[in-house]
């Protein structure tokens, strides 16, 4: 396919090119990662610990705050990855011209929108780490295993960091963006296992629910925390690498119909 033979390893200038920008106010950035799930710990397991008993997941009972916690993870993931290549993304090329300026470079309009999407997936894994972090000191994760929530971090950034690049592909405006987050980000993040058990949903609501890319993602961020899902991992894995895979090539297309004229 062309968006596969305009690519190249010179999309990493364009990611070193991200870094150098955002070390200059990664403090401030990383805020958010470190104190949300310490709010989140705190309203969740002292609002609603006392009023749900009896919380059991793939057969095991546990403590809501412990069910909650790995959820917290991957909607951490989520809402980087997507944020950053719509919001962030649609703002360097459209007001910045940072894409004008890239485009008189030798490389490609291909590897230019790679670097994004891998650049999101890159915020995704490092805030992923930070509230993992912060998620063992609570005592919500063990450590070490919950490590390898980071490959699966980055495999969910490029997931969502190329669904949003599909979605930047035929936004018209900056404020247009209002309607992926409430009709695609928003449904996923309340019924995707986040909160409650899918189980408790109804039968229909479940399988509308396995169709969800957070799902797997909250199911495998569950396994890795906790050790246990009720998804299949592989299956999980495989649609989320299936996902990322197919709008990492749409996403391409549509920023390439979006900027070549």
């Amino acid at each position: 396919m062309l968006v596969f033979t305009n690519l190249s390893w010179r999309f990493l200038t364009v990611w070193r090119r991200n870094l150098v920008v955002y070390r200059r106010i990664w403090k401030v950035n990383f805020l958010v990662p470190l104190l949300e799930p310490a709010f989140y710990i705190l309203a969740f397991g002292l609002g609603f610990q006392g009023l749900i008993e009896g919380l059991s997941y793939a057969g095991q009972p546990m403590a809501y705050t412990r069910f909650m916690a790995p959820a917290l993870v991957a909607i951490s993931i989520m809402y980087n990855s997507f944020f950053e290549t719509t919001y962030a993304s649609f703002v360097r090329m459209y007001y910045q011209k940072t894409f004008d300026g890239l485009m008189a470079t030798p490389l490609s309009l291909e590897e230019i929108i790679l670097a994004e999407i891998v650049w999101s997936a890159t915020k995704a894994t490092a805030a992923a780490l930070i509230i993992t972090t912060v998620l063992g000191l609570f005592g919500f994760v063990a450590f070490p295993h919950c490590l390898l929530i980071l490959p699966l971090a980055f495999l969910g950034g490029l997931a969502f960091g190329s669904v949003g690049m599909f979605f930047t592909g035929f936004t018209p405006s900056i404020d247009m963006f209002n309607l992926p987050f409430f009709l695609f980000i928003t449904p996923m993040f309340l019924f995707s296992g986040t909160f409650f058990p899918t189980a408790a949903l109804p039968t229909w609501a479940q399988h509308a629910a396995s169709i969800l890319p957070l799902y797997h993602l909250v199911e495998l961020s569950r396994f890795c925390c906790l050790g246990l899902m009720e998804a299949n991992p592989l299956v999980s894995l495989a649609y989320l690498a299936c996902f990322a895979l197919i709008f990492l090539v749409v996403g391409l297309m549509a920023m390439r119909r979006r900027l070549i004229k």
